[in-house]
């Protein structure tokens, strides 16, 4: 498997630029400063670019929503704000959409986003986005769960955090992303620290041993057995 941050998407030592377009910019600012999100932009790994949509707007309402075609409740975000913002930004592909409709998105995309060398995230509101913007604009339609969100900013703050931990700089030991759960595994073996009794509370026996053989063998034996467990749920 290709590590996280090489890719034939991106020279080696290059910032992955990542676009987000949404009508709340103000959303980002506090996230994207803070742990593992802003280590990784200080580290030169990441570069974020956040654009607010309503500046592609042509009325003094700057309106990015309209009622649907058709009736109903709700109101629909219009497709031409999203195509000029595009044009504007000149950006390859992946082009994400974050939609409930969308395929659930996976630590694999993770792995595959953090090789390349731009991501652009879409964040609709209200009802809806205009669905000519999923079939003509985006290259792919994500979601990361089976709800609704008011918008797809939180959704695109969980990706970009699921992405940025993994390029090089983001983390002190990158080690510690390569046996979390999901990484070329199904969920991780559970963790411990001290102290080794809390409250009657104890930690496994099998990790104070010292033995390293079997403290792997048990914890590969827990991330099997957890695993089992949350697919039978």
């Amino acid at each position: 498997m290709t590590d996280p941050g090489e890719s034939d998407g991106r020279a080696r030592g290059a910032p992955l630029r990542v676009n987000v377009v949404t009508i709340f910019p103000e959303f980002f600012a506090g996230p994207l400063a803070l742990s593992i999100p802003a280590r990784a932009r200080a580290a030169g790994a990441v570069d974020y670019r956040v654009v607010d949509l309503r500046d592609f707007t042509h009325d003094r309402h700057r309106t990015v929503d309209d009622y649907p075609y058709g009736g109903g409740a709700g109101m629909v975000m219009k497709p031409e704000p999203f195509f000029e913002a595009i044009d504007s930004l000149q950006v390859s592909a992946p082009i994400v959409l974050m939609s409930a409709r969308g395929r659930r998105f996976t630590q694999a995309d993770a792995i595959r986003f953090a090789g390349a060398s731009e991501l652009t995230l879409l964040c609709g509101h209200y009802k809806d986005v205009d669905q000519r913007v999923a079939d003509f604009l985006a290259t792919e339609e994500l979601s990361v769960g089976d709800f609704v969100l008011s918008g797809g900013e939180p959704a695109a703050l969980a990706v970009i955090d699921a992405i940025v931990r993994l390029l090089p700089g983001a983390m002190s030991d990158l080690e510690s992303a390569r046996t979390d759960s999901f990484f070329d595994r199904d969920v991780s073996a559970p963790s411990y620290t001290r102290p080794p009794d809390y409250r009657g509370h104890t930690v496994p026996e099998i990790l104070l041993s010292g033995d390293h053989k079997k403290i792997e063998a048990w914890r590969l034996a827990e991330a099997e057995r957890l695993s089992r467990v949350r697919r039978e749920r």
